[in-house]
């Protein structure tokens, strides 16, 4: 550091392939949901009017866009956990081998 700098060392910036990838997923995610939402009110229209095998198209296209939207909110945590926003849980304690199987009343 030069004498008299008043400024602080840089964070050295990578690259973070695994970041972008998540976020292109979410993406995804996000615009299949769109997609599958618009084309189930679409099929609720064309079954309401009469079409019975629509009904079945409306109930892929809605268990599709639950699907997406549940992928989405799992690739929001992850995004949350690789930006730091969040941390993973903590382990559970191992369990004392000196206790007997089914707990501290198994052995009254």
């Amino acid at each position: 550091m030069a004498h008299g700098k008043r400024a602080g060392a840089r964070e050295n910036r990578t690259n973070r392939p695994a970041l972008l990838a998540l976020a292109l997923a979410l993406t995804g995610a996000v615009v299949g949901w769109g997609y599958l939402v618009y084309a189930a009110i679409d099929f609720g229209t064309t079954a309401r009017g009469g079409d019975s095998t629509a009904w079945w198209f409306l109930a892929l296209a809605s268990l599709g866009a639950v699907a997406c939207l549940f992928l989405g909110f799992i690739l929001v945590a992850r995004i949350s956990r690789e930006l730091g926003i969040t941390k993973t849980p903590e382990p559970k304690p191992k369990r004392d081998p000196t206790l007997p199987p089914g707990g501290r009343r198994a052995s009254r």
